[in-house]
């Protein structure tokens, strides 16, 4: 059974089945991460293939870079357009907006710039958009330990995506086929001490209320927290989600909402002063997110089951590359 955390609704789910149970365990097992995604748009999963020792390590490497000199961290500067999204983007540089597009708008929403700063990869051979990285001597050990875990976060996406598909009564392999060529994003972020009364205001935010843009994101966070996602049934209510040692997180996308009709929920989050801040100084905070999208050369449309006579497609099709280099663009 899925277990509720006290103070969100988002359930706790074993991925073990998936990988290694009965097909009735695993397509039981699906149920449930159908059930979460479509109710809720986020689940806390354990046993998702990514050992602890291997996430402990990266958040020891995403600590030391960033403590690194700020003439370091720029020798891997992010270029200065969004579709091109790695490298390391100072504090203050990136304002993750939710489905504004235009110009003007944008340039309201960046007066209050997100109060973290980040490095960002994709896969290695990756010609459209090559990673960045500083010399290795800077920090040596980091790109290679980075690439291997980018690799590892891909098995574990791998396991979510047979899930939903088994939840959906869709052929086990439907979502893979889609996500071949690990087009995918990992993401180192800091979150600097900042005065909790600042954050509390409005007046400096860690990341804006917002939904992610792909197929789904995998989130590996320390015990700080910070993280808030809004009430399926209160609007503008944004509840916490606090760090469940040994869990990921996971939400749905934008992406794979429009791909469902609406059937998965992409819920919108945000992250604010920690619950344990007073007036003073937050602690540091560090997240690890992993963000999954579709191979880029694909272009999708309705899944079955999702549309019917009674239940017309809401969305046209549309290739994976431009809907997310479009939401891209528009936060930088």
């Amino acid at each position: 059974m899925a277990i509720q955390p006290q103070e969100l609704a988002i359930p706790i789910i074993d991925l073990e089945p998936i990988r290694s149970g009965t097909p009735e365990e695993a397509r039981a097992t699906g149920k449930l991460v159908y059930q979460a995604f479509r109710d809720v748009g986020f689940a806390y999963i354990k046993n998702h293939g990514v050992p602890q020792e291997l996430v402990d390590r990266a958040f020891d490497w995403s600590s030391k870079f960033f403590a690194l000199p700020q003439a370091d961290k720029d020798k891997a500067p992010h270029p200065p357009y969004g579709w091109w999204h790695r490298g390391y983007s100072g504090v203050g540089r990136e304002k993750v907006v939710q489905m504004v597009f235009d110009q003007d708008s944008i340039d309201q929403l960046r007066k209050c710039p997100d109060f973290k700063e980040s490095f960002e990869l994709g896969r290695e051979d990756d010609e459209r958009t090559p990673n960045i990285w500083f010399p290795d001597e800077v920090l040596p050990g980091f790109r290679a330990f980075m690439t291997g875990y980018f690799d590892t976060c891909y098995g574990t996406a791998l396991s979510l995506l047979r899930a939903v598909a088994l939840g959906m009564d869709l052929p086990e392999d439907f979502f893979e086929g889609y996500h071949t060529k690990r087009d995918n994003q990992l993401r180192l972020l800091h979150y600097p001490p900042v005065e909790a009364a600042l954050l509390r205001d409005g007046a400096m935010e860690r990341i804006a209320a917002h939904s992610d843009f792909g197929t789904m994101t995998l989130l590996f966070q320390d015990e700080v927290g910070g993280l808030e996602v809004e009430d399926v049934h209160v609007k503008g209510q944004f509840n916490p989600a606090p760090y469940v040692p040994g869990t990921v997180v996971v939400n749905i996308g934008d992406f794979l909402q429009r791909w469902s009709n609406d059937t998965l929920k992409s819920t919108l989050h945000r992250v604010r002063a920690p619950p344990m801040a007073r007036d003073g100084l937050t602690r540091a905070r560090y997240s690890i997110p992993y963000f999954v999208t579709a191979d880029r050369d694909r272009t999708i449309d309705c899944i079955p089951g999702c549309y019917g006579d009674d239940r017309p497609k809401k969305y046209d099709p549309i290739n994976a590359r431009e809907y997310i280099e479009m939401r891209l663009n528009a936060t930088y």
